[in-house]
């Protein structure tokens, strides 16, 4: 490589500055696309919330559908690798069991989610949105449908002889409370009238999915 070559591409990279003001848009972006949906969602409220013009949130993360769908990937890449690093762990451990298996997809999302901080617990109810919403299945298909195969595999390893439809079925029911949890925790605490233990309520939800696993195999 040449010196001509390494300065173009020296001119090229992104600023310390323009990174940082990426970051806060995308954490911005992330916050106003899970507090009001991607359609009440506008370039004006991210702008806003961002601290900058609206021409660099375009610059930045191009139109709204694809700054949407670059704020859901944001976290999916850490998501699907904590994921797949803990059943990879317990597979190596040869110890391999249904609940294992379901605390090793669920426990990286709700200790994230659960644990407190704004930008992770905002991804948990931005990703209630795309899983409700079949205009964003083609974002679902490639963040998270490649990890989910790799858990149905597994699942199927610890359940022989139950169907693929089944164990399909049974682990979107799961992410479906998994998401409910993270999303409306509230419900939760207004119907019981107190606030419930986070470990005892993720217990609780894993004890569920457990049973939920089983009863798919028995048809």
């Amino acid at each position: 490589m040449n010196v001509i070559t390494e300065q173009k591409q020296r001119q090229r990279a992104p600023s310390k500055r323009s990174l940082e003001t990426r970051m806060r848009i995308f954490d911005a972006a992330e916050q106003i696309f899970a507090a009001h949906g991607f359609d009440a969602a506008t370039i004006r409220d991210i702008a806003a919330l961002a601290g900058v013009q609206g021409a660099l949130v375009h610059h930045h993360g191009g139109s709204k559908e694809a700054l949407f769908a670059a704020v859901v990937a944001r976290r999916a890449a850490a998501l699907s690798g904590a994921r797949t690093a803990a059943l990879t762990a317990l597979q190596a451990k040869g110890d391999v069991t249904l609940r294992g298996v379901i605390c090793c997809f669920t426990h990286p999302f709700l200790d994230r989610v659960l644990g407190g901080d704004p930008g992770w617990m905002a991804y948990g109810r931005l990703i209630a949105y795309v899983s409700a919403d079949d205009r964003w299945r083609a974002i679902a298909s490639q963040h998270f449908d490649p990890t989910a195969k790799v858990f149905l595999a597994a699942f199927a390893q610890v359940l022989p002889g139950a169907s693929q439809a089944r164990l399909a079925a049974a682990l979107v029911y799961m992410v479906s409370g998994m998401l409910s949890l993270c999303a409306s925790r509230w419900r939760i605490d207004d119907l019981s009238g107190q606030g419930d233990d986070t470990e005892d309520l993720v217990q609780m939800f894993t004890d569920f999915s457990e049973a939920g696993f089983r009863r798919a195999v028995q048809g």
